[in-house]
């Protein structure tokens, strides 16, 4: 754009912008570089960028509340118990019971009162942490946790007795004490409120269990049904009482069960219900199928259930019902006693706690992050450590939040806040070298590079949760030890190991965490995040200098235009010229053309209507939602479509061969509903001419009114109308298409395109097992459209071969 620009800012401070080369912030006025940016060297900062040798291997951290080491020295260890309540949104016969968590150190007051649903088998399980009190523990309290803790653990995540038996050997025998790991305790909640402790000392003792011992809970047991009060077990002879509630382990089966009471109607010579052709007795089962004889076989069967399995209760579906597994007759000579007292309801909520510790310890690693950016903030920024948690979560936890929303809203933001300080700093560049310097900034390679810079790989979430592969806290076999400490702003943050994590993951979160700062704290916050991270940009209205010596309502009719923009009234005319005039146009009396504008008000106009859209719709189902509603808003045929409805076209200055191609657009729009304005449903090409109108004049629009984003939407958005809802909203055909293939496991070939006399033909295939099943040819007027009307009859093809 052949503008005149002056040697020096008119006013304000020193103006902050990014030197591609370091991404580092240079002081204009100091550097004294306010010429254009030499092309070579934005070239050159491209290869930098997309050449940085980065490690696939990343850190994954832990946060430093679930570590400590433990040391037998101490005499006495204080924690800081939580209550972790669970509540049972449906009705079952095995209810949940609290579980006390202790910690070294105390919970951030935030999280403490933070309640989150889990979805089990029949509903929901919601829980809260709640601070209950300070205790201190004795050395021996501590290591009589552990092996609690660790025992029922191992159960749950392996039920091997083998390397449980190994493992608290070693803790028997006080091995890697004093190392750092994660450490704090997860121990059974009394349930009798009157009781002094809110820990059931009486079930933490159950480890290891002794036959022989009478402890101050044990009481002796009347005799049911003129029965004996005691069974006799592999452990030996023991009270019912003690039978009763207990966790028990059948070596003949290498299984283990849970034992919730006596069956007082069955005995070893009991007939089996029927299950065959034979009746017989459990004594006689057991010595045909088993080889054992029952000696005594005048007992009460014990009633037995299967041990829960783990699972990922924080997955977004709700989980496949099972069938629950039936009771089992366990004669007690045959059971080797492992955990008593141990209910079944103590159990279950521990089966559940793996799923809780996970999103805890998420939390946890948000909100040192949260504290870590904020560290050295000056402004009154206030983040909830929920929303950290969302950007940094990503689609394939397979969770019911993920990054996906906060990533199309820190995107726009992004675009839109680099393109006001590129647009202002360098007022005398070319549009091409403007979009190729907020390319250089805003491309995954750069957001990744300055993402690795913060260290934020290490709080990144991109796995989904595996239970079996949890670390149970205390127990120090395996892999669990942190390999280091590594400091931020005298923080502490733990490293447990490495993982691979891909640069556009890394691109994502930084634009994910964007998102978060912008839709709780407002541009400020959101700028702040960004200079954080190394974007160095800021909100200053500067004025656009600029030398016009024509007359505007001598060459367009302002007043009409002023019209079908909601009235805006321009303070300076020209910039409405500015903004309707195409380069081609070689007139003398204009010297520029719309093209800055349109870079300009490209990125303004994306970031209004998507900030719009977030705003209004935050109750979305799918976080992808907003992606795909955004797309459906901001394109090149939505935008061409609008202004051929308005008219625009009418008042646009090109030259003769931009003028036909619009003439075309015209014609073909003559042929289309007139009722929506959504791109995706056009299969026709529209001139890109209309669509940068559109945005030209958004641009023209937020200049003229000195930066005010609002007066842009108002005047812009009635163009647009009917904006897309949710209801409204088409497919989004590449999504949907790319969807059902994985989901129906086809390879797609790669896609073949020719052109022809200006006739795009582009085929497309589909694999299954090696053959192609599926093949589709779409012709039309340009690449991007034939892709469109491919995708689309293709797609449909496909479901109706599926459907026959």
């Amino acid at each position: 754009m052949n503008i005149k620009c002056p040697s020096k800012f008119q006013s304000g401070p020193a103006q902050l912008v990014l030197k591609e080369e370091t991404m580092e912030p240079i002081d204009m006025e100091k550097d004294g570089t306010q010429q254009s940016a030499d092309p070579l060297v934005v070239e050159e900062a491209t290869q930098e960028l997309g050449s940085e040798p980065y490690d696939d291997e990343q850190p994954s951290y832990v946060p430093a509340e679930l570590v400590k080491p433990w040391c037998s020295k101490d005499a006495s260890v204080l924690y800081h118990c939580y209550l972790i309540e669970m509540k049972q949104n449906f009705c079952s016969h095995i209810p949940v019971n609290n579980i006390v968590l202790g910690l070294r150190s105390e919970l951030n007051c935030g999280i403490v009162n933070m309640n989150f649903d889990l979805v089990v088998d029949k509903g929901t399980i919601t829980v809260n942490f709640k601070k209950a009190n300070e205790i201190h523990l004795s050395s021996e309290q501590v290591l009589q946790c552990r092996r609690f803790q660790i025992t029922i653990f191992r159960i749950l995540v392996d039920c091997n007795l083998q390397n449980l038996k190994e493992v608290l050997e070693r803790l028997s025998l006080g091995q890697n004490l004093g190392v750092e790991s994660i450490n704090y305790l997860l121990l059974p909640a009394e349930r009798m409120h009157q009781k002094p402790s809110i820990i059931d000392w009486e079930c933490v003792r159950s480890v290891p269990f002794r036959s022989e011992e009478n402890s101050e809970y044990h009481i002796d047991c009347s005799p049911p049904n003129n029965c004996s009060s005691v069974l006799h077990t592999k452990n030996g002879t023991v009270c019912t009482c003690r039978v009763q509630n207990s966790l028990v382990y059948t070596p003949h089966t290498g299984l283990l069960y849970c034992i919730t009471g006596l069956l007082d109607d069955l005995n070893g010579n009991s007939l089996l219900r029927p299950r065959g052709r034979r009746a017989r007795t459990y004594k006689t089962h057991y010595e045909e199928k088993r080889g054992i004889n029952l000696r005594v076989d005048q007992q009460l069967l014990l009633k037995g259930r299967h041990i829960f399995k783990l699972q990922n209760y924080l997955l977004s579906c709700r989980q496949q019902r099972k069938k629950e597994s039936k009771p089992v007759e366990l004669p007690p000579e045959l059971c080797s006693i492992v955990m008593s007292p141990l209910s079944i309801s103590n159990l279950y909520s521990f089966s559940i706690v793996p799923s809780i510790m996970h999103h805890l310890e998420s939390l946890l690693l948000a909100l040192n992050l949260k504290n870590m950016i904020l560290d050295r903030c000056k402004e009154n920024v206030t983040i909830p450590t929920i929303k950290v948690l969302e950007a940094i979560t990503t689609k394939g936890c397979q969770e019911n939040f993920n990054l996906e929303s906060l990533e199309t809203l820190g995107d726009s933001f992004l675009k839109y806040a680099t393109s006001q300080q590129l647009f202002k700093t360098y007022q005398n560049n070319a549009e091409g070298l403007l979009s190729g310097q907020r390319e250089k900034i805003v491309s995954n390679p750069a957001l990744c590079k300055l993402g690795c810079d913060r260290k934020l790989p290490g709080f990144i979430r991109n796995e989904c949760f595996d239970p079996k592969k949890w670390t149970i806290p205390g127990d120090y076999s395996g892999t669990s030890f942190l390999s280091e400490d590594l400091p931020f702003n005298e923080r502490n943050i733990y490293i447990r190991g490495r993982r691979k994590v891909k640069d556009e993951t890394v691109a994502d979160v930084v634009e994910a965490l964007i998102g978060a700062f912008l839709s709780t704290g407002g541009e400020i916050a959101a700028i702040y995040f960004m200079n954080w991270v190394g974007i160095k940009v800021d909100l200053v209205h500067i004025p656009y200098e600029r030398h016009f010596q024509v007359q505007p309502e001598k060459l367009i009719d302002v007043r009409r235009l002023e019209s079908l923009l909601n009235n805006y009234s321009f303070r300076d005319p020209s910039l409405l010229l500015e903004a309707l005039t195409h380069s081609s146009c070689m007139l003398p009396k204009i010297p520029g053309c719309y093209e800055k504008l349109e870079f300009l008000g490209d990125a303004v106009l994306d970031y209004v209507i998507t900030f719009y859209l977030y705003n209004k719709y935050r109750g979305m189902s799918s976080p992808g939602f907003l992606t795909d509603m955004r797309s459906a808003s901001v394109n090149n045929d939505c935008y061409a479509l609008s202004a051929v409805k308005a008219g625009l076209h009418k008042h646009i200055l090109a030259s003769d061969n931009v003028n036909n191609d619009i003439d075309n657009t015209v014609n073909n729009f003559g042929r289309l509903s007139i009722e929506s304005t959504f791109g995706w449903e056009t299969e026709t090409y529209f001139s890109k001419v209309l669509a940068d109108i559109i945005e030209s004049l958004a641009g023209a629009i937020f200049v003229d009114s000195e930066y005010d984003k609002d007066i842009v939407f108002q005047s812009i958005s009635p163009l647009l109308e009917p904006l897309v809802t949710p209801e409204t909203m088409p497919l989004n055909h590449v999504r949907e298409f790319k969807d059902y293939c994985k989901k129906m496991q086809y390879i797609m070939k790669k896609p073949v395109i020719s052109t022809q006399n200006g006739v795009v033909t582009r085929t497309i295939e589909v694999e299954a097992k090696g053959v192609v099943i599926y093949k589709h040819t779409s012709t039309v007027s340009n690449n991007k459209t034939a892709e469109k009307v491919a995708y689309k009859f293709f797609l449909r093809s496909l479901k109706e071969t599926n459907l026959e």
